[in-house]
């Protein structure tokens, strides 16, 4: 077996990294406040992480990598989310693999899917009348039937465009 000498030097460079967070953490899980709120602080970002993951997943792009290294960063701290991570890799494989042994058909069906679930969200975020609004287009219909209040409050309107009584 050889040596940690022998080893390549980008590899003992990471066994050297591994050590010394390894030792920090360490040294933080002493300290008990300092444990909650590390453990806090990573909670919400790797949280915030896995949230926007999961709202990605349908928007091509690396959407199921985010919930994984959101997942992942959770695992670091939390066994829960270790064994979330393990089941959605396991999950997320499996459905890899019967999407790749079906027909076309059924591949292009839910691509069509994916891509009406796209356009639907950029429609109700009002990315369409957003858009429109720069290039001096303004058609009713771009707009989305959601709005946000002053208060915060998200309302809907069957009839996008038109303005709410009082307005």
């Amino acid at each position: 077996m050889a040596s940690d000498d022998d080893a390549p030097r980008p590899r003992r460079r990471l066994h050297k990294l591994r050590r010394a967070v390894r030792a920090r953490r360490e040294r933080i899980r002493r300290n008990p406040t300092l444990n909650m709120t590390y453990r806090v602080a990573l909670g919400g970002f790797g949280t915030l992480i896995l949230i926007l993951g999961i709202i990605a997943i349908p928007y091509p792009g690396p959407g199921w990598l985010i919930v994984f290294a959101g997942l992942g960063i959770l695992a670091t701290e939390f066994h829960w989310a270790h064994r979330v991570n393990m089941f959605t890799r396991r999950h997320y494989h499996r459905w890899v693999s019967w999407l790749g042994r079906q027909h076309w058909t059924v591949k292009l069906g839910i691509a069509a899917l994916t891509g009406i679930i796209v356009v639907v969200t950029l429609w109700l975020l009002g990315m369409y009348a957003t858009i429109g609004n720069w290039l001096g287009v303004r058609w009713p219909w771009l707009a989305s039937p959601c709005s946000v209040t002053e208060n915060g409050v998200v309302e809907f309107s069957m009839s996008p465009g038109t303005a709410a009584p009082g307005d």
